[in-house]
């Protein structure tokens, strides 16, 4: 996939060096700040970029005060201690910036950070995105030895249908941004009924069947362009004219729902 984009105005080079300059500075600051300051803070900055700043043990503390409020300084400890065991990381991790872990270091850091609340429900996005195949398996591991712990429940969201497939016991497949398939995972992978489901499977290569990767034609819609009809009818080898015209609602078929004219 290639593609081109013109060079940014003088006046957003500018403000890029400006925001380069004040990271550096508040990256140099954060470690003196006070408790109720880095809270502040994070509110201020938000947390994607509070998160590039701050060490894990600033992360963590920030999230149990939002909580629980101020905390003894032990306790503390004992459970941002705790939350990387849970994750299979030391304690020292707690005083790292995530420049200094690696991939697979800085994903199980994050599930750390996420756990010290307790949550009832996880949501993991891409969890396992720029990792290579070992990392990705002991990530997943983790995540799901978490669960199990917690007695949590997972949605995991991303694009690998093998990761899916291994670890989901229910799948939702969306189009353009609409739920077209809702099934269990075998049932989905052994008999999909949405044509865009199909062809994702298809898609995959597989070690018995030796051939040419089956691709899907064209392009996905732009979200506030869609088509007239079923979103995916200019991709779909099956269409009929009722496709092109009538949105299809998602139905309940045999224990699983789709959203197509033809299952």
């Amino acid at each position: 996939m290639s593609g081109a984009r013109k060079p940014p105005s003088p006046w957003k080079r500018l403000r890029y060096r400006l925001e380069a300059a004040l990271l550096k500075m508040l990256a140099a600051v954060i470690p003196l700040l006070s408790r109720k300051m880095l809270v502040r803070l994070a509110n201020f900055l938000g947390w994607t970029a509070f998160h590039l700043l701050g060490s894990e043990r600033d992360i963590a503390l920030t999230n149990l005060d939002l909580a629980f409020g101020s905390t003894k300084s032990a306790e503390e400890k004992r459970r941002i201690a705790a939350s990387l065991a849970e994750v299979g990381l030391p304690e020292s991790v707690a005083r790292m910036y995530p420049h200094e872990l690696s991939g697979g270091m800085k994903q199980r850091a994050c599930i750390a950070i996420a756990i010290c609340l307790r949550p009832m429900v996880i949501i993991a996005d891409e969890p396992t995105s720029a990792l290579d195949v070992v990392v990705q398996r002991q990530v997943m591991a983790t995540l799901a030895r978490v669960q199990q712990e917690l007695g949590a429940a997972v949605i995991l969201v991303g694009h690998d249908m093998g990761l899916m497939a291994q670890f989901v016991d229910r799948l939702a497949v969306m189009y353009a941004g609409r739920l077209v398939e809702v099934a269990p995972i075998a049932e989905i992978i052994t008999r999909p009924r949405h044509p865009y489901t199909r062809a994702l499977i298809g898609s995959l290569p597989s070690l018995e069947k030796r051939g040419a990767l089956a691709g899907i034609p064209g392009l996905a819609p732009p979200l506030r362009d869609l088509p007239r009809g079923c979103a995916f009818h200019p991709r779909c080898t099956l269409a009929v004219d009722r496709c092109r015209t009538e949105k299809p609602k998602l139905r309940d078929i045999d224990g699983c729902q789709v959203a197509c004219h033809l299952a």
